[in-house]
């Protein structure tokens, strides 16, 4: 229905139409569609989808109740997207129907916006549809009526209003009015003709408040006119939708008066402004067929209109219709006293021009389901299935364009690495380079120390040697003194010294000591050897001592005489060149990140989901998105190939006026005498960690050996003083006949277990010595086990003799190993020889020794060195 208003009184022109929203029938949504979800998803998924559901059904409640007063329009605007927004999600995952597989126990029911009882109930969304979107036009336009027109602010947001419920019919039009109209119930209302005239309707207005502003704002009277004539013609469009079926039975006369009225008085209104021109111009025979036409079409308007039409309108129809009237006749006069012009006729006058400033606002931001979130977990089959399809095209194209680019980022390596481009330049300006991994491998030895580190690690042999040398020769003076202790009292006391002699028991410990002294000497050649090569090697190795390193490869120098002196100049081309083909190789990196995210913000799923359409005319919309991007691959692709052309030309020149050929050698003889460095420190630094490791192994086995040389002394020493004791008291006549003899005692080698003798009460004839029932017989002396001796084992003995350093009769052995096992009582002797050779397993160009036949174990103790072992190392087996 019609809503007349006007801004003003004196603005009696400014009357426009408003639309009224349709009504509707109360509908449950809820249980329909969870009985639904429940048959074909299960009893959970309808739980988890409970908030869509009752969200849906309260914007169902919300629509029923209609406009109130207290609602405002904006508001009752976004309740009516909203709820069109759910519809297409329920659309694309509940087919509602009357087919029996479907939803047939949902029925929509609206009734006529412009015949109150006349109503379509159809099994169809599609309706329900078309509705929502025709309510939204009709709030659009009461929400243009509802702004303050007297003013140029108020007359922009109506203007604004009439162009959103423009695009509001206008959306209805081609997206849902023809599904709408399918069956035998529709509505007039929700056609294609209606809401196509309702879209000229608004526009009609919205340019008319433009007109409005544009008078008020003094524009010249031919751009007033255009504005005005495309009024005109946007309601002479909707008359002529109004005079034909279907709609020319169903619109009230007060509608055709308006409408018709409105067409011939901005008719008109274009006629009296191009006139205006037109006598600025002096045309005044135009002036005068203007004027004519103007006033006939509102005469014959007033005339043909039916009645119902609004007074304000029919009174500014005749203030124009006065005014023109009036031009014409001052027109007339004019040319009959002046200008003596021929006035042509209607018909042979060219349309006046028209231009509009208005048109639809686009609606599918606004109603775009695809971000709706609701019933986002019900995924049909079928839409699941074209996302697969449509991904897979989409990976076909990313990783034909991926590589494209990668393909050409391999090609500009390649062609530049041939040109020895950018390493020539860097050259040039004294930046050289190092191959990555000759560079690596040099950072790892100056990480290391470098070759002037050697000196630090060759003194680290020196102290190691001087310690394992140091503790043999403190082990060998124990037993040394030991012997000799023992040949003194044995010369002091003659037959009545009856225990063995130290010879006999330290013969195992000796030989070992011997072979520890002979490794060690074999040791100190390869360290001297070692030496040798680092000082012999120096010269060699110093180069790796550079830092940078680059600082000791070879510049590329300009050639002493020019002819031209244009080595700048193709320098600098080169330069410019290179930098171009670096630009092209951010473009790409930048267009392979662009395709990456591009996929990963492609999510098609909520448009498949909505579609009603074809899904290949969708395909083919959302794949178009990647062509440009493909275009800007083909482009940077071309044009890498024909700047690496140009390069090519670039650099044979620059390496004609630079000689880079002899520059090449030199640099190629400084990497093959950087990596001879390299090798040679790595055999050193090897030799040198294995005699580090030797060294400190042997060390441990000197320590051993040493404490056992320590508990055999020890022993001897209890042993010595009860023996002087015995011998003591049987000097002196003190002594009682014991039940053992003195030769009682057993005294195993140095080394060996031995089990102690249980005493007995047998007494033998030799009147040595009388054993004390105060002090018990001491056992021997035991390498692994040192037993309390009660009364003896806390006394120093009473003769020391001086420390003598008797050198032990060294020879090389022939087998044995540096580590005897522990020996425990109850065990027959085991004898364990050290036979390794000076360094373990040595078998570099320095040492040519024979090898032992002995073998030993790994040594517990390991230097990991920072290069990974090779062939020719002096220690290691």
């Amino acid at each position: 229905m019609a809503s007349p208003s006007s801004s003003t009184a004196a603005a009696t022109t400014n009357i426009m139409l408003a639309i009224y929203e349709k009504r509707t029938n109360s509908l449950d949504l809820y249980r329909p569609l969870r009985n639904y979800i429940v048959i074909n998803y299960g009893e959970r998924e309808a739980q988890n989808l409970e908030d869509d559901l009752q969200t849906l059904k309260e914007l169902r409640t919300d629509i029923e109740r209609g406009p109130t007063p207290a609602d405002s329009l904006p508001a009752r605007r976004d309740l009516l997207q909203k709820y069109y927004r759910a519809l297409c999600a329920v659309e694309s995952r509940f087919p509602i129907s009357p087919d029996k597989d479907h939803i047939n126990t949902v029925t929509f029911t609206w009734f006529d916006a412009f015949k109150n009882k006349q109503k379509a109930a159809q099994q169809n969304i599609h309706l329900e549809k078309a509705a929502v979107l025709f309510n939204l036009g009709a709030v659009h336009s009461q929400m243009g009526l509802s702004f303050d027109r007297s003013g140029v602010d108020g007359r922009k947001q109506a203007s604004h209003a009439f162009i959103a419920a423009a695009g509001a019919f206008a959306f209805l039009r081609d997206n849902v009015a023809m599904k709408a109209s399918m069956g035998s119930s529709a509505s007039v209302d929700v056609s294609v003709e209606c809401v196509g005239m309702l879209e000229r309707l608004m526009l009609a207005q919205a340019q008319e408040c433009v007109f409005e502003n544009t008078i008020a704002k003094g524009n010249t009277p031919g751009v007033c006119a255009k504005i005005s004539r495309q009024v005109g013609l946007y309601y002479e469009e909707g008359l002529a939708a109004l005079n034909v079926a279907p709609l020319n039975q169903h619109f009230d006369k007060n509608w055709l008066a308006h409408v018709q009225l409105k067409a011939a008085l901005f008719y008109a209104e274009a006629c009296y402004r191009y006139s205006l021109e037109l006598h600025e111009k002096e045309e005044i025979a135009e002036e005068i067929a203007r004027l004519k036409s103007g006033v006939a079409a509102l005469t014959e308007a007033k005339k043909s209109c039916p009645r119902g039409a609004a007074q304000q309108l029919l009174d500014a129809m005749t203030k124009l219709e006065s005014t023109l009237n009036r031009n014409l006749e001052r027109a007339v006069k004019e040319n009959e006293r002046v200008y003596l012009m021929r006035v042509p006729t209607a018909s042979s006058l060219p349309p006046l021009p028209a231009f509009s400033l208005v048109k639809p606002m686009p609606m599918n931001e606004v109603l775009d389901a695809s971000k709706e979130k609701m019933f986002v977990r019900l995924v049909p089959d079928s839409s699941a299935k074209s996302l697969s399809r449509y991904t897979e095209m989409v990976d076909d194209i990313i990783r034909m364009q991926a590589e494209k680019l990668q393909q050409a980022s391999e090609l500009a390596r390649v062609r530049l690495k041939e040109m020895d481009l950018p390493d020539s330049i860097l050259a040039l300006e004294g930046n050289s380079t190092l191959p990555t991994d000759l560079k690596e491998d040099v950072e790892a030895v100056q990480v290391c120390g470098g070759p002037a580190g050697l000196e630090g690690e060759l003194q680290q042999l020196k102290d190691l040697r001087r310690v394992d040398q140091e503790l043999l020769v403190q082990t060998e003076e124990l037993l040394q003194k030991e012997a000799t202790e023992d040949a003194q009292f044995r010369s002091q006391f003659g037959t009545r010294w009856t225990r063995p002699q130290s010879s006999t028991l330290t013969k195992n410990l000796l030989d070992r000591l011997n072979r520890f002294a002979a490794n060690l000497k074999q040791a100190a050649e390869s360290d001297g050897r070692i030496e040798r090569s680092v000082r012999d090697h120096s010269a060699l190795m110093s180069i790796l001592d550079h830092r940078p390193i680059e600082s000791a490869l070879p510049s590329l120098s300009r050639p002493i005489m020019s002819l031209d002196a244009n080595e700048d100049a193709v320098v600098g081309a080169l330069k410019q060149s290179l930098r171009q083909l670096e630009t092209l190789g951010a473009q790409r990196a930048g267009l392979e990140d662009m395709l990456k995210e591009m996929k990963r913000k492609d999510d098609i799923l909520p448009k498949l989901m909505t579609l009603t359409g074809s899904h290949e005319d969708l395909y083919r919309k959302e794949i178009a998105k990647y062509d440009h991007i493909c275009q800007e691959i083909a482009q940077n692709v071309e044009g890498q190939e024909q700047l690496l052309m140009h390069i090519q030309v670039q650099n044979d020149n620059f390496a004609a006026v630079f000689n880079l050929e002899d520059f090449k050698a030199s640099r190629e003889k400084s990497y093959k005498q950087i990596e001879a460095a390299i090798a040679k420190y790595r055999e050193i630094k090897e030799n040198i960690n294995e005699g580090l490791k030797f060294y400190v192994t042997l060390q441990d086995a000197i320590t051993n050996i040493k404490q056992q040389c320590s508990d055999f002394v020890m022993t001897r020493n209890i042993q010595c003083r009860e023996m002087i004791e015995d011998v003591q008291r049987h000097i002196a006549g003190l002594s009682f006949q014991d039940n053992k003899s003195t030769g009682g005692y057993s005294y195993p080698a140095a080394g060996q277990a031995h089990q102690t003798p249980r005493p007995n009460s047998q007494q033998h004839t030799e009147p040595v010595h009388v054993s004390n029932p105060s002090h018990p017989p001491t056992p021997p002396y035991q390498p692994q086990q040192q037993p309390t001796m009660a009364g003896y084992a806390q006394s120093p003995s009473p003769y020391v003799s001086p420390p003598q350093q008797v050198p032990p009769p060294y020879h090389v052995p022939a087998s044995g190993s540096p580590y005897p096992p522990p020996q425990h009582q109850q065990q027959p002797p085991v004898t364990l020889e050290y036979g390794q050779p000076a360094y373990p397993g040595w078998r570099g160009p320095y040492y040519n020794a024979a090898p032992q036949p002995g073998s030993m174990p790994r040594p517990p103790y390991t230097v990991q060195p920072p290069y990974p072992p090779n062939q020719s190392g002096y220690y290691r087996q």
